[in-house]
């Protein structure tokens, strides 16, 4: 029938071979480890039967039988350090892995970042720098120009209802003059400024 989605080809498998010699090592350890479980068991029932020759009075076997005993502790411990060893050595591969890939992601990053300088040169950061500067000092005279038309009075007063709105009260504002605005002549081409006080 085929496969169900159209693909063809195997999938490529993903083992490494860090991830065969992890696996191997730890297969070794678990063969070590079910050694010891047989060897403990194997110690306990010849000291079991250390203790029945003893009672039947044949102390050489039972003397004969503990020297293997011992023979076989040793051979514990043995299996105890070839086990740290495996574990150790299976420890230091993954650790060995694991810096692999943050050395891969510092490679990554680093080219990144330089993709990124190249799209955008320190001259082309200097000059947005100077642009952005240019146009807050322009802002700053178009901002002096406009505080430059109001008097000493209307400072204060602007002052003033600044301070009420951030205090949050009410303000009175002054009275406005009900007297009409003279008339512009007509045919002069000057622009005439009318500063009148409350």
């Amino acid at each position: 029938m085929g496969n169900v989605f159209g693909r063809q080809g195997r999938v490529t498998s993903r083992v490494t071979d860090q991830d065969r010699a992890i696996l191997q090592l730890k297969q070794q350890r678990d063969k070590l480890k079910q050694y010891q479980k047989k060897i403990t068991l194997q110690l306990e029932k010849e000291r079991c039967l250390a203790k029945q020759l003893l009672k039947d009075g044949k102390k050489e076997r039972a003397l004969l039988l503990l020297k293997k005993k011992r023979y076989q502790d040793q051979l514990l411990d043995k299996t105890d350090v070839q086990i740290s060893n495996l574990e150790r050595m299976v420890q230091d591969i993954e650790f060995a892995q694991i810096e692999i890939k943050v050395i891969e992601g510092l490679k990554a990053g680093n080219d990144c970042l330089k993709q990124m300088h190249e799209v955008m040169s320190i001259e082309e950061v200097e000059r947005i720098l100077e642009e952005t500067q240019e146009a807050i000092e322009y802002q700053k005279q178009i901002d002096e120009l406009l505080a430059g038309s109001l008097t000493p009075e209307d400072e204060d007063a602007v002052l003033a209802e600044l301070e009420a709105i951030i205090q949050g009260e009410d303000i009175t504002l002054p009275e406005l003059s009900t007297d009409p605005l003279p008339a512009v002549p007509k045919g002069e081409t000057g622009v005439v400024l009318v500063l009148s006080k409350y």
